[in-house]
């Protein structure tokens, strides 16, 4: 996965933690199927095998690694935490559902991780696009409510990292007196995918980065100046990043 700053010509790029497996093929066991595939040449994620591979991404330069989630990853966080200890400079780009976790609970656990690692955890915020696998967490919202929830709560993180305590009242969270016991430094960067109408003005109003898949070149850049223009109207600027898979 690679990251273009929108006013730097120098992209950062990211490797990709196998959380859950490693195999020679690419499209053997999917995050979200229905049931485990087990590819040929399948290796379990074990923590000494992802202890490697973020080892190697942190010698090799890289500026993070994707710890991704899905029914059949190793949790993303507990992942992290592990995993920080086996690596010097690397970030650590952490995805999760909003809706599962209470959006007070998700900012207190990044700012501990991001004091516990020193400034290295970034986090990936997965709205969620596949309704089967959303209903396995107990999340029964269907697909543009869920981006709805997505910016209350990525509403609601944001102000209590910016200020001492917090009352709101909406559609899906209501907190009083919300807060952090300190906010995390740096902020931790948001990064964010999603193509569809719903998902799109929730990138421009509370993300830092937006995220796209491989695209045909004249898609991505469609949607990306889409997301561009609305940032604009709300007086912010977006990064732009995208996800390859490379044969290496």
């Amino acid at each position: 996965m690679s990251e273009q700053p929108s006013s730097s010509p120098t992209a950062k790029f990211f490797w990709f933690l196998p959380t859950n497996g490693d195999s020679r093929s690419i499209v053997g066991a999917s995050h979200a199927s229905s049931h485990h595939i087990v590819p040929p040449n399948y290796r379990a994620p074990s923590r000494r095998y992802l202890a490697e591979v973020a080892r190697a991404a942190d010698r090799l330069g890289y500026e993070g690694v994707l710890t991704p989630t899905g029914t059949w990853c190793e949790d993303a966080w507990l992942t992290a935490s592990a995993l920080l200890a086996e690596t010097e400079r690397l970030k650590f780009l952490v995805a999760f559902r909003p809706g599962l976790v209470p959006p007070t609970l998700a900012a207190q656990q990044t700012a501990t991780l991001q004091r516990f690692s020193e400034g290295r955890v970034l986090l990936n915020i997965v709205t969620g696009g596949d309704d089967v696998e959303q209903r396995r967490f107990g999340d029964w919202l269907n697909h543009d409510e869920r981006y709805e929830r997505t910016g209350e709560f990525l509403h609601i993180v944001n102000k209590l990292w910016r200020q001492d305590s917090y009352d709101f009242e909406g559609k899906y969270y209501t907190v009083k007196d919300a807060r952090v016991s300190a906010a995390p430094d740096p902020l931790p960067q948001i990064y964010f995918g999603g193509s569809s109408a719903a998902a799109l003005p929730i990138a421009a109003e509370h993300v830092d980065v937006y995220l796209t898949w491989g695209e045909p070149p004249q898609a991505a850049a469609a949607k990306i100046e889409q997301v561009r223009k609305l940032a604009e109207e709300r007086g912010r600027k977006v990064r732009f990043g995208i996800r390859l898979h490379t044969i290496s």
